[in-house]
C-alpha cells in the first residue's frame, strides 16, 4: 500500500507546525477535544434527531463487564450474537444490518475507525477492550451521516479514558472469578499547568469453561492492553486556544478458542466439551495504536479538530479446517466426534491452518464546527487507507487414539492463501442543523469515493515475484444525502423524524462491485421528566442491494471466504422503545428501573440462489439469519448510601441459522433464551468498593451459534468478586 499521499502529509505537517503564543499566563485552556464524541455541549442527547444512547460510567461501572456485548444488550435496536463466551471478537448489528463479526455497522473508538480495515476487509477479528472504555455512544438513523462508511445500521463510539480533571487522580481494579478469571484495571494521570497526561493498564484472562476430549488443557484466553495520553494545551492569553493530544496504544492476545462447535447429541448430554481434534486451535493477536489530534478554538463559535492515525493489527488464528479429510462444514465435525467417541479405532489426519493475517488502517480527518444563532454547521473531511495481507499456511497433524496430536507435515508459508486486498477512499460530509423556534430541521450531504484492489497471488508463489494471478480494482462513488427533524412540543416531550440514505462500500471481494445501498427511515418521540426517561422510535430500511460477507465464523468454507455476496432486495422494520425510572428517589433508598425493547421484521425482496451459505437458495419473503423478532432487556435495582444490587435479565426470540420461513427446522434453530446477570456493591467508603457479580445467574444452558453445521454453548454461571480503590 502506498503511504499517505502528499496532500495528506502537507496537512499533518501543517497541524504540527501551529505554535503556540509565547505569552506566559498562569491558567492554561481546559477545553477537551469534543469533537472525539458524538454527543456533547453543542449537541446534547436529547435533541438527537433520531436513536441516540449512552452507555455513562456509572452504568458501567454497576456491572463492570468486559464483555461489549453484555453492555450495549441495554440498548435497543442492538443485536448481538454471542461466541466464545467473553466477547473477545464481538459480533453486532443494528436495524436488520446483520452482526457477523460487526462488520455492517461503524465501530469507532474516540471518533477513529477502529475495524482493522473497514473498508477493504470489514470483518472486524479486533475489538476495543471494552473493559478500559469510560463511555460508550450509540447512534442510529440519519444523523449517522458524519460516521462512515457504514451508515444504514448505525455506529457505536467507544470512549476511552479521559485524563483527570485532578492533578493526580486514578484507579486500581483487580477481580478474580469462576474458571480461572481474574482482571487488573488500572490508570493514573492528572492535569499540568500546560501538559497533562494518563497512563491506563487493563489485563484480563481466564482458563476457560469448555474442556477439550481426552486431553483437558486451557479454552480461554490472556489479552493486555495499555494505552496513554499526553496532552498539550495553549495558555489562556493564546490569540487562538490550542490543544494537541498524542494517543499511545498496544494490545496482545492469546485465545484458545475454535471454530469447532459440537453435533447436536454431544451438546445435548456434554454442552461444555470440545473435540480433542481442536486442541491446537490457538489466535494470536497485536494491535499497535497511534493517533495525534489537533484542536484550535478560533472563538466559541468556531472549532477546528483534526487527527492523524496509524493501526496496525496481526492476527494468526490457527485452528483445525479439516478432519480425516472432510471439511468442517462437509462431514469434519462429525468426524471428530465419531473418533472421540472411539467410533475409529484407527489414527486420523487432522489439517491445521494458519490463518495469518496483517492489517493496516492509517488516515487523517479534519472537522470544523461553526455555529451562528440558529445554524450549527459541521463539515468534515476524511483520507483513508486500509488493507488485509493474507499469508497464510496449513499443516497435518495426526490424531492418534490416545487422542494426542502430533505434527507429520508443515505447510509453507504463503501456500494456502496469499492476498492482499487493499483500499484507498476519500470522504466529505456537511451537515446543517437549522433552529426555527420549537422546530430543529437538520440536513446532511455525505459523498464517499472508495477504489479497492485485489493482487492475489496464489498458492504456488509464497515469494510473491512477478505479476500477481489476479490484479482486480474496482472504483466507485455515492452521494448519501440525509434530512432529519424534531419539535419540541413540550419541554420534556420531542417528536423527530428522518430519512437517509444508507451505504457500505463494495469489498475487493465483491465480483460484482456493487455496494450495499438502502433508504432509512424512523419516527418516533423522546419523552424526559425528572427520573423519568423514555424513547419510541418506529424504523424501516429498503434496501436496493444488501452485502453477506463470507467468513469462518459463518461456517463459510475455505475457498468462499473473503467473498462478499449480493442479496438486492431487503425490507427491514422495527421498533425500539427504551424506558428509565428510578422509584423513590428522594430517600435514602431507591429502586432504578431500566428497560429496552426491539421488535424486528426483515424480509428477502426476491428469488436468488448465492454460495453465502446463511442464505443458500432464497425465495421472496424468507426471513434474514441470526435475527430474532423480539429481544427484551429488564434491569431492576435497589440503591443505598452503601451498597447497591441489581438484577439484569435479557430475553431473545428464537432465531433461524439459514434464510427461510415458516417453522424452522430443527437443525436450523437457535431457541429462545432468557439470561439473568448479578450485581452486588459494597462502597466500604468513598474510595473503596467491594463488588460480586454473577453472570448468567440462573445456569442457563443455551445454543449461541452454529458454525460449520455445529453447535456453540453459551457461557454458564460465572461469579466474580472485585475490590476497587480510587484516588
Amino acid at each position: 500500500m502506498n503511504q499517505p499521499n502528499t496532500l495528506c502529509l502537507s496537512i499533518i505537517a501543517s497541524a504540527l507546525l501551529i505554535t503556540f503564543d509565547s505569552v506566559a499566563d498562569d491558567n492554561a485552556v481546559d477545553t477537551e477535544i469534543e469533537q472525539m464524541h458524538i454527543f456533547g455541549s453543542k449537541n446534547p442527547i436529547n435533541t438527537v434527531p433520531g436513536s441516540a444512547h449512552v452507555i455513562s460510567q456509572i452504568e458501567i461501572d454497576k456491572f463492570k463487564y468486559t464483555d461489549i456485548m453484555r453492555s450495549l444488550a441495554t440498548v435497543p435496536g442492538v443485536y448481538v450474537q454471542e461466541e466464545d463466551g467473553y466477547g473477545l471478537r464481538p459480533n453486532l448489528g443494528m436495524r436488520g444490518s446483520g452482526q457477523n463479526r460487526s462488520e455492517k455497522i461503524t465501530i469507532m473508538e474516540d471518533g477513529i475507525l477502529a475495524a482493522p480495515a473497514p473498508y477493504a476487509s470489514p470483518a472486524a477479528y479486533y475489538f476495543p477492550t471494552s473493559g478500559r472504555m469510560q463511555s460508550v455512544e450509540i447512534l442510529k438513523g440519519s444523523s449517522t451521516v458524519k460516521y462512515g462508511p457504514r451508515t444504514t445500521g448505525g455506529v457505536i463510539n467507544m470512549l476511552s479514558r479521559e485524563i483527570p480533571e485532578a492533578a493526580l487522580a486514578g484507579k486500581i481494579d483487580i477481580a478474580a472469578g469462576q474458571d480461572g478469571f481474574g482482571k487488573i484495571h488500572a490508570y493514573a494521570g492528572g492535569q499540568g499547568e500546560r501538559v497533562d497526561a494518563v497512563g491506563e493498564v487493563y489485563r484480563y484472562q481466564a482458563d476457560g469453561f469448555r474442556d477439550i476430549n481426552g486431553v483437558g488443557g486451557d479454552t480461554g484466553f490472556v489479552k493486555n492492553d495499555v494505552m496513554t495520553k499526553i496532552r498539550f494545551k495553549s495558555n489562556k492569553s493564546a490569540k487562538y486556544q490550542q490543544i494537541f493530544e498524542l494517543k499511545l496504544k498496544y494490545a496482545d492476545e492469546v485465545s484458545d478458542e475454535t471454530y469447532m462447535g459440537l453435533t447436536d447429541e454431544d451438546y445435548a448430554t456434554t454442552p461444555f466439551v470440545r473435540y480433542s481434534a481442536s486442541q491446537k486451535d490457538q489466535m494470536n493477536t497485536e494491535h499497535k495504536q497511534i493517533q495525534l489530534s489537533h484542536m484550535i478554538e478560533f472563538n466559541p463559535d468556531a472549532v477546528l479538530s483534526t487527527t492523524a492515525y496509524f493501526n496496525d493489527f496481526h492476527r494468526n488464528w490457527y485452528k483445525a479446517y479439516s478432519i480425516d479429510g472432510k471439511s468442517l462444514s462437509s462431514g469434519g465435525i462429525q468426524a471428530a466426534a465419531d473418533f472421540d467417541q472411539g467410533l475409529n479405532t484407527a489414527p486420523i489426519e487432522v489439517g491445521v491452518k494458519a490463518n495469518n493475517r496483517d492489517y493496516l488502517s492509517q488516515g487523517i480527518q479534519s472537522e470544523l464546527n461553526y455555529y451562528t444563532e440558529n445554524h450549527e454547521l459541521a463539515f468534515g473531511v476524511r483520507y483513508h487507507e486500509d488493507e488485509m495481507d493474507r499469508y497464510q499456511w496449513a499443516d497435518t497433524y495426526q490424531l492418534d487414539t490416545t487422542q494426542i496430536m502430533t505434527r507429520i507435515s508443515s505447510g509453507v508459508p504463503g501456500t494456502d492463501s496469499n492476498r492482499i486486498d487493499s483500499a484507498e477512499a476519500w470522504a466529505i460530509f456537511i451537515q446543517d442543523r437549522i433552529t426555527l423556534g420549537d422546530f430543529a430541521i437538520t440536513a446532511g450531504l455525505r459523498f464517499e469515493d472508495v477504489t479497492t484492489k485485489r493482487l492475489d497471488w496464489g498458492k504456488t508463489n509464497p515469494g510473491r515475484s512477478g505479476m500477481a494471478d489476479t490484479d482486480i480494482e474496482n472504483s466507485f462513488s455515492s452521494i448519501l444525502p440525509s434530512l432529519s427533524a424534531t419539535y419540541q412540543v413540550t419541554p420534556s416531550l420531542i417528536a423527530l423524524a428522518g430519512m437517509q440514505k444508507g451505504f457500505s462500500p463494495a469489498a475487493p471481494g465483491n465480483a460484482d462491485g456493487q455496494e450495499e445501498e438502502s433508504w432509512n427511515y424512523e419516527a418516533g418521540f423522546r419523552y424526559n421528566q425528572n427520573a423519568f426517561n423514555s424513547e419510541a422510535i418506529v424504523f424501516i430500511g429498503d434496501y436496493s442491494n444488501m452485502h453477506g460477507n463470507c467468513t469462518a465464523a459463518q461456517g463459510c468454507d475455505d475457498d468462499n471466504i473473503g467473498s462478499q455476496y449480493n442479496a438486492g432486495e431487503v425490507e427491514v422494520s422495527g421498533l425500539e422503545l427504551s424506558l428509565g425510572y428510578e422509584f423513590n428517589q428522594n430517600n435514602s433508598i431507591s429502586f432504578p428501573v431500566r428497560l429496552a425493547y426491539t421488535y424486528t421484521s426483515a424480509e428477502f425482496g426476491s428469488d436468488f440462489s448465492s454460495d453465502f451459505e446463511s442464505w443458500d437458495d432464497v425465495q421472496k419473503g424468507d426471513s434474514l439469519t441470526y435475527l430474532p423478532d423480539d429481544q427484551l432487556y429488564l434491569s431492576v435495582g435497589v440503591l443505598a448510601d452503601s451498597w447497591q444490587v441489581t438484577l439484569a435479565g435479557r430475553y431473545t426470540s428464537k432465531m433461524r441459522t439459514k434464510a427461510g420461513q415458516g417453522a424452522i427446522p430443527a437443525n436450523e434453530l437457535i431457541d429462545a433464551r432468557t439470561i439473568i446477570d448479578l450485581s452486588a456493591r459494597y462502597f466500604i467508603n468513598d474510595a473503596s468498593e467491594l463488588y460480586l457479580t454473577v453472570d448468567n445467574l440462573l445456569d442457563e444452558t443455551y445454543i449461541t451459534t452454529r458454525v460449520h453445521g455445529s453447535v456453540f454453548a453459551g457461557k454458564p454461571q460465572s461469579a466474580t468478586l472485585g475490590y476497587t480503590y480510587t484516588f
